[in-house]
This record gives structure tokens, C-alpha cells and sequence, in this order.
């Protein structure tokens, strides 16, 4: 792609051609005026004068708006429009260096905007669902204590084993969902550890093949070297891949499942990690407004990115970020609780990290988890 050339180049270059289009348009008009009208050369010149000058006004008018009253006329707009709260809106591209370079610093801070607006409704919304959650998990666990007792005394009078087993199965299935919660709701205090993601998800991934959960899938690992150190919960940071790792087989049985770790700058408007399997690198577009960022991050961050991908369905764009939120699923009814991914957007979020779906090259989801590095060897 041609560089763009910078504004002061291209009004130098045009400026100069009009100052040498004049100085021979005027020398022309000498000589075409006495040549044409001997005797009222003076009326004829300004003639041709007054026709010149117009000719450069409008073609000095064109320049001049094409070049630098356009271009910060869609910079005025789009200022406004971030200014008046639509932070959607993106300043286009321009045809010089200087005004594509204030396009792109305006679309990067309008990016950083959205990104700090989304952080803090994210913020306010795991607050107060996690109140939420610890009172209705306090206020179910004990009621869910005295039915499983009650349960427990219709067993031993006899009941219809059928009966106490359906009993057993839906009290364990609450019981889970109030753990879940709990989960959810119980704030982390402890302080974050160095670890080495690669190994994390490399353990992860061991533990997993080794307990059978990954024989309905084609699971591989893809770990680059030279994945930064970050600040983390191992046990969390675990969790969370394991619990993506588990989606991504149930919902691609048969499939490819890939479960990855590298070493990643990251970009606000651009995801674009690369496998050892890809030939050339690989980019993924998102959604400005659908990828949550703590405000700190710069573009460029230094990180660790871990990734979950599958050949499965996929997620539809309009549920990337509804997935992440409580008590939402896409499965059928009586298969999930909703909680899963929520708890894995909560431990990232509490380890200073970032959590977003894209499409993967094989076809399905790729969950991505960045961590900024610590900085240390």
C-alpha cells in the first residue's frame, strides 16, 4: 500500500503549481492580448486577469477543501458526536498523513471511551448481582439443607427408591447452582501471584485428558514460547480454563477443540493471535462496543494470551456478551445454569485481565483470555 503523503507536501507541491501556472498564464495573456486586440491591450489584459484569477479561486477553493476543510470537517463531526455520548461513531480515513494519523488517535480514544464505559458498567453490574447472589444463596442453602433431611427420612420409611432418586438428583442440581453462586458472590481478597500461564494450561489441559473429558472431541494444544509471566490466582486462572475447556466439548462433540497460550500485544480495535499451524497471520475484527477493557490498558500492552477454540456452532454475535452475564444460556433447558462463563468473566476481571469471544478458524467459538505481563524475567 502507497504511504499516504503529508498535507505540508501536497499544498507546497499545489501551491507551487499555481505559482508557476500564473507566471505563465500571465506572460500568455501579455502576448495572446496584443496579438488579439492591438491597441486596447490594457482592457484585454484585465480581462484575461479578472478570467484567471477566477479559474484559480475555484481551483484554490477545491484544493483547499479537499485537502484540509473536509477532512477536519469529519473530524468536527465525529468529535461532536463522541462529545454527545455516541461512541459508536468513527472519524474516516483521509486522504493525507496527517489528518489519517488525528482520524486514527480519535477512533483510539473514542475505543479507550468505550472500553472504560463498558469496564464500569461491568464493575457496577458484578457488584450488585454479587450481593444479589450471596443473599439468595444464603436464603436457599438453608430451606435446601432441610428438604435434603426430609428426603433422607422418606428413604428410610420406605419411599419409592425412583421417587428419592429424582428427589436426590433436583436437590443436588440447586445445590450446585447455590455453590455456583457463592462462587460468584464471594469476593477475592487474596493477593495475586507471578505464574507462567503456558504451564497453567498446560496443566490444565493434562488434567483434563487424564480424567477421559476430552475423548468426545479432538482436542489438541497449542502453546507458543516465550509467554510472558503474569499476575494471577493459579487455582483461578485453572478454573477458568477448564471450564471453557469443558463448554467447548460439550458444545462441539466430534470436533477439533484447540486450547492455546501466547505471547500477545493487545490491540482495542484488533485481535490477532497466530497459530504454528497458520500460514500467514490470522486477524479477527470484533465489535468496538462488545469487548469490555480495563481503561489502563494501552494499545500495544505486552500480555498473555490464552485462548479456547472449537469447531462447533459458534456464538451468535448479538450473545458475546450476554453469555457472560448470570443465569444466561444457550442450552436447552435443564443443562446449564448460566453460571459458568459469569464465573469465568468474574475471576478474570478480579485477576486485572480480560475475557471476549471471537469466531475460531475452526469454525466455532474462540473464547480469549488476555493478562498484561508483569514485566519481570
Amino acid at each position: 500500500m502507497r504511504p499516504k503523503p503529508a498535507l505540508r507536501t501536497e499544498l507546497l507541491f499545489y501551491l507551487s503549481f499555481l505559482a508557476a501556472a500564473a507566471l505563465l498564464v500571465g506572460v500568455a495573456t501579455t502576448v495572446v492580448a496584443g496579438t488579439i486586440a492591438p491597441g486596447e491591450e490594457f482592457w484585454m489584459v484585465m480581462a484575461l486577469v479578472a478570467l484567471e484569477v477566477g479559474v484559480f479561486v475555484v481551483f484554490g477553493r477545491h484544493l483547499v477543501t479537499r485537502l484540509v476543510l473536509r477532512p477536519l470537517g469529519q473530524l468536527t463531526a465525529t468529535a461532536d458526536a463522541v462529545a454527545a455520548g455516541d461512541l459508536d461513531a468513527r472519524a474516516p480515513d483521509a486522504e493525507t498523513r496527517d489528518f489519517a494519523t488525528l482520524a486514527a488517535r480519535l477512533n483510539r480514544m473514542t475505543d479507550h471511551l468505550l472500553d472504560a464505559r463498558s469496564q464500569l458498567v461491568r464493575s457496577e453490574k458484578l457488584a450488585s448481582v454479587g450481593r444479589l447472589a450471596a443473599g439468595i444463596a444464603h436464603e436457599v442453602g438453608n430451606p435446601l439443607g432441610a428438604v435434603g433431611t426430609y428426603v433422607e427420612v422418606l428413604r428410610r420409611r420406605g419411599a419409592d427408591p425412583e421417587v428419592v432418586a429424582g428427589l436426590n438428583r433436583e436437590l443436588d442440581r440447586i445445590d450446585h447452582i447455590v455453590r455456583s453462586l457463592l462462587d460468584y458472590a464471594r469476593p477475592e481478597e487474596e493477593p495475586l501471584d507471578v505464574v507462567q500461564p503456558d504451564e497453567i494450561v498446560r496443566g490444565a489441559f493434562a488434567l483434563l485428558a487424564a480424567q477421559g473429558a476430552l475423548k468426545a472431541v479432538r482436542a489438541s494444544l497449542d502453546v507458543a514460547e516465550g509467554v510472558p509471566r503474569v499476575r494471577a490466582r493459579a487455582y483461578l486462572l485453572e478454573q477458568a480454563i477448564v471450564n471453557l475447556v469443558l463448554n467447548a466439548v460439550d458444545a462441539a462433540p466430534g470436533a477439533p477443540v484447540v486450547v492455546g497460550a501466547r505471547r500477545w500485544a493487545y490491540e482495542p480495535g484488533r485481535a490477532a493471535p497466530r497459530r504454528a499451524t497458520d500460514a500467514a497471520p490470522a486477524f479477527f475484527s470484533r465489535e468496538l462496543a462488545r469487548r469490555p477493557a480495563p481503561a489502563e490498558f494501552a494499545a500495544g500492552a505486552l500480555g498473555a494470551l490464552v485462548f479456547v477454540a472449537d469447531g462447533g456452532p459458534g456464538v451468535a454475535r448479538e450473545d458475546r456478551e450476554k453469555v457472560f452475564e448470570p443465569f444466561y444460556t444457550t442450552k436447552p433447558p435443564g443443562r446449564g445454569t448460566g453460571l459458568g462463563l459469569a464465573i469465568v468473566a468474574r475471576a478474570v476481571h478480579e485477576m486485572g485481565g480480560v475475557v471476549w469471544i471471537d469466531t475460531a478458524r475452526e469454525g466455532g467459538a474462540a473464547f480469549k483470555l488476555f493478562l498484561p505481563a508483569t514485566g519481570e524475567a
